[in-house]
């Protein structure tokens, strides 16, 4: 998995978290091909590339309202590239995901957990976006894919 970053807010990552998120990358995806997920065993293929542009909470509501017509800032969005039904190119690029750095440091002091794994959760959940899963169209499929998030994470030992 090739992970492309861009950081469009003042604030500089701490060097560890980079780390994280390939590991949360590669465990989703070893996951999701083992054929525990919505896709077959062994369709995702390997070299995949990803897009993760880390924005404040005026880019991510401009985001939020011009692409799903939400009118308020958000934690997390995902662009997939492909449905849940189409087979996924080797080397091709899955999609995109935008994550606000205020919100995501805002909802780990919330919860009361580290910002570390806050971003990397915010960061499976919009891989699995990426991936086919849609926690808004079911109880059923929220359930699927925050069980699939706290299985990446638990296996990573990223703990709340």
């Amino acid at each position: 998995m090739k992970l492309i970053l861009s950081n469009e807010t003042p604030t500089a990552l701490p060097k560890n978290w980079a780390a994280a998120l390939l590991a949360v990358g590669a465990e989703t995806l070893r996951t999701e091909n083992s054929g525990a997920g919505l896709r077959p065993a062994g369709s995702i293929p390997r070299g995949l590339e990803i897009s993760l542009t880390l924005t404040d909470n005026p880019g991510i509501y401009k985001l939020n309202r011009e692409f799903r017509g939400v009118d308020r800032p958000t934690d997390v969005l995902s662009f997939p590239q492909f449905a849940a039904e189409e087979m996924i190119p080797a080397g091709a690029t899955l999609g995109d995901i935008v994550i606000s750095l205020p919100q995501m440091a805002a909802q780990a002091l919330e919860y009361g957990h580290s910002q570390k794994r806050e971003f990397c959760f915010l960061f499976v959940h919009g891989l699995l976006h990426l991936l086919g899963y849609d926690h808004e169209i079911s109880a059923a499929a929220e359930e699927q894919q925050f069980d699939r998030q706290r299985e990446v994470l638990a296996a990573l030992g990223i703990m709340r």
